[in-house]
């Protein structure tokens, strides 16, 4: 998935808008940073969910994720 330069500061910029649960918690010292690193690991499992591992919901069974207790 290659994105152009504009697109992904796009991409960036609207991450960087904070959620409602984000703000609650006391928000981000560098939301750009910090949507750059948010969508780079999303990239990352969306192009090679094989590799995502059990601790993403999104790439695993109920079976192989780690028990909460």
């Amino acid at each position: 998935m290659s994105e152009t330069p504009d697109r992904d500061e796009q991409r960036i910029a609207s991450r960087a808008d904070l959620l409602p649960e984000e703000e609650s918690a006391g928000g981000s010292e560098d939301p750009l940073a910090q949507a750059e690193q948010i969508l780079q690991e999303s990239d990352e499992r969306t192009e090679h969910p094989e590799e995502a591992g059990e601790e993403y919901t999104q790439t695993s069974t109920p079976e192989q994720r780690p028990s909460v207790e």
